[in-house]
């Protein structure tokens, strides 16, 4: 039956051709912003476990920048004790010159001061970002820690992970800063007839050929190659911190990107299936526009018979 009030066949045609813009409109979208799950109302499951997953990789990244901050941290301290072992090393060298009878020991002693200045400069210098590992106040904090790590377990609860570095006397403390003596370089060390020193402020040049004399002076060096055996402990120990932030550095952006593949794993669009499906729609959108029209046709048919 035809029905001049309610076009059936038109009515159907409209309602293909609105679904079939609508695929399109989607199908456009997806090309446009690559992603198959743009927001909620594509996929509520997905669109959440990805916007948690790109905050966890955020946050990653965040721990791999502060780790990459660690990593020069430990390095700068591990060059200041090389550089500090290798003035030591040279103090050592002079006091063993100095053990030789007869050599003009206040002559060998400006050389050893100016070594001894050396040393607190390069102490000093070992700062990067306004922390220094090698001295500090033995009566404060004398840890530092390192974040190393993020991670979320299966009911949702944030763990951060953490790295923590003895700064202190049994640790990398050169300097002890708040005049304790506590560091590797100040501490108090006893010779045999004379007053104690430190590797800092030790003085030879008052000493004669006595036999008290040179026995201290053979304490002395003694003493020093005891500060260089601590002081090569403390860079071992700085270096097995380095290699630990740099594996954990090297971790983080392995998950950072197992994460980038999970997350497009969810929402990104398939592009060869989408341009293929595009060019499907856009047949079917010419078609109903057709269909529409042939549709729309048969009132004037209609009239026709009346004429």
């Amino acid at each position: 039956m035809s029905s001049l009030n309610t076009n059936i066949a038109a009515m159907t045609a409209l309602q293909a051709l609105r679904s079939t813009n609508a695929d399109m409109l989607q199908t456009q979208n997806r090309i446009s912003t690559g992603l198959r799950v743009s927001n909620a109302s594509d996929n509520a499951a997905y669109w959440s476990i990805a916007t948690t997953m790109r905050s966890d990789r955020q946050a990653l990244s965040t721990v791999s920048d502060a780790l990459g901050l660690g990593s020069a941290t430990v390095d700068i301290a591990s060059k200041g004790v090389d550089s500090a072992i290798s003035v030591a090393s040279k103090i050592k060298d002079k006091l063993v010159a100095a053990r030789q009878p007869g050599v003009d020991r206040s002559k060998i002693q400006a050389e050893i001061s100016e070594l001894q200045s050396s040393l607190t400069d390069v102490v000093a210098g070992a700062t990067f970002s306004g922390q220094n590992w090698l001295q500090g106040d033995s009566t404060g904090t004398t840890s530092r820690t390192l974040v190393s790590s993020f991670s979320r377990d299966s009911t949702g609860a944030v763990n951060i992970g953490t790295i923590t570095v003895d700064t202190g006397a049994t640790g990398s403390m050169l300097i002890d800063t708040s005049g304790g003596g506590a560091g590797i370089l100040d501490t108090d060390r006893s010779v045999s007839n004379g007053a104690d020193y430190t590797v800092l402020n030790l003085d030879i040049s008052t000493m004669t050929d006595s036999a008290n004399d040179l026995e201290d002076l053979e304490d002395m060096i003694s003493g020093v190659d005891s500060a260089i055996s601590a002081m090569t402990d403390a860079g071992s120990r700085l270096g097995a911190v380095k290699t630990r932030v740099n594996l954990q550095k090297d971790f983080a952006e392995t998950l950072m990107s197992a994460i980038d593949t999970g997350i497009g794993a969810l929402v990104d669009a398939d592009m060869n299936e989408e341009s293929t499906r595009l060019q499907a729609l856009q047949v079917r959108s010419q078609l109903g526009v057709q269909a529409l029209g042939l549709a729309n046709q048969s009132a004037q048919q209609i009239l026709s018979l009346f004429r």
